[in-house]
């Protein structure tokens, strides 16, 4: 089942087995709640936070890694500053500490102005969100990254359509790469997805996944792969104070 909404955060949060929850956040957060998830972080985050050159970066990751943690800690009924993370040998994060042999798997995306996360019970799930660039080169990168099928699908739309085929097809590549957690160590080009826009039915040829698009923001590209099929799937979203 397909929610095409985004609603707001409910008040409780549960995650049954074959649920799916996705959520949506600006990273332009008022500076009280900047703050807030800042003091949420561990040492080894605000050490990254710190290393980024412009403030804009460095508030986004904040934004971004508080709520992640804030999500976390809603669906595991304990506090931000007790998550802890391990991650896979490509980068992939997971649960760690008291909550490692749990059964919660999400991952989490930003670009841009958006954050995108997700969460499920005892399936592996990945996610992306990818600002559209209208100027970006796609056609080089389409060469050396994508499948031959995808490559000629792409160079067969008008330029005007291919920024964001491009971005289509790349997010649902990085969404899948990132939930088996092999990174790019995974060849892009060793799979088809479609480039097509819109939500379901799934968009990937990959077996024993299914691939949906995420309709996050305008000139934002966004897809999010679970292992399975018949998940139901519901979105949520954190909305501006």
């Amino acid at each position: 089942m397909w929610r095409s909404m985004w609603f707001p955060a409910p008040p409780s949060l549960s995650l049954s087995t074959g649920e799916v929850h996705v959520w949506r956040m600006r990273l332009e957060q008022p500076p009280e709640l900047q703050e807030n998830y800042l003091r949420t972080l561990a040492e080894d985050e605000r050490a990254r936070a710190n290393r980024f050159h412009f403030d804009l970066h460095r508030r986004h990751f904040v934004v971004a890694r508080g709520f992640l943690r804030a999500l976390l800690a809603r669906y595991l009924d304990t506090t931000p500053e007790a998550v802890r993370f391990a991650y896979g040998p490509y980068g992939k994060p997971m649960l760690d500490g008291e909550h490692r042999e749990g059964s919660l798997r999400f991952n989490a995306s930003h670009s841009g102005d958006w954050a995108v996360y997700a969460f499920v019970q005892d399936q592996e799930v990945g996610v992306d969100v990818e600002h559209v660039k209208k100027d970006f080169e796609t056609e080089g990168i389409a060469e050396r990254f994508f499948s031959a099928r995808e490559v000629q699908t792409l160079n067969a739309l008008p330029e005007i359509e291919k920024p964001a085929a491009f971005f289509r097809c790349w997010t649902r590549k990085e969404a899948y790469i990132k939930a088996i957690g092999s990174g790019l160590s995974h060849p892009l080009d060793s799979f088809d997805v479609t480039l097509a826009p819109g939500e379901p039915p799934a968009l990937s040829r990959v077996e024993g996944w299914s691939l949906f698009a995420l309709d996050v923001a305008p000139d934002y590209a966004a897809a999010l792969a679970l292992e399975g099929s018949g998940h139901s799937v519901h979105k949520f979203e954190l909305r501006s104070a």
